[in-house]
């Protein structure tokens, strides 16, 4: 039987850089669960790799098919952003394992679609000092900055990500990325165990 390993944590976590690494391992044999947004696409991005980038008419036709898993909006000083985790058809959870990049509410909601069983939290934390650093030079690096949506972010992220809420989630083990290549080996001996169980 197969798992959906989620991957959470703070924007800025390095979320991105250990889903890519996880995918690439060829051991693992994970297969992208990939999540919608309404948002801009950044610099960078490919559709159907970090997210599939729709609008508010996708949203709803998919939501009418009954594919819709759960919905997140995010007033931004652009509009409203959704986020969005939906079952495609391609999805076989009894034969193969999966990994996607999510929050809080997303993972639970896919944890009480799917069933606790099947889906496993790989939550990522960095100091937040170090994150903000993080942040601030990604958003350098993007043709138009978005600075004051950095600034929201990394305050929502705060209330999103209490410590209330990682307990409520249920989450009990939790990667340190200090060091990048470390944190991945950490997490690929997890993802091995828990696929043998």
């Amino acid at each position: 039987m197969g798992k959906l390993f989620y991957v959470i944590g703070k924007s800025s976590t390095g979320k991105d850089t250990i889903f890519k690494s996880l995918m690439e391992n060829a051991e693992l044999a994970l297969q992208p669960f990939v999540m919608y947004t309404t948002r801009p696409m950044r610099a960078g991005e490919t559709p159907g790799r970090e997210y599939y980038f729709t609008d508010e008419e996708g949203l709803s036709r998919m939501a009418g098919q009954g594919k819709v898993i759960e919905v997140r909006s995010y007033d931004t000083v652009h509009g409203i952003w959704k986020y969005f985790t939906a079952h495609g058809d391609d999805i076989d959870l009894e034969n193969c394992n999966y990994a996607m990049i999510g929050v809080l509410d997303s993972f639970r909601a896919a944890r009480d679609y799917y069933g606790a069983g099947k889906v496993v939290p790989l939550y990522i934390e960095v100091e937040d000092g170090e994150r903000l650093q993080r942040a601030l030079d990604r958003e350098r690096a993007q043709e138009a900055p978005r600075y004051a949506e950095l600034c929201r972010r990394f305050l929502a992220d705060s209330e999103d990500f209490s410590e209330e809420n990682i307990q409520k989630s249920g989450i009990g083990r939790r990667f340190q990325n200090k060091n990048l290549q470390e944190c991945i080996q950490e997490i690929t001996a997890y993802i091995l165990e828990e696929e043998a169980r």
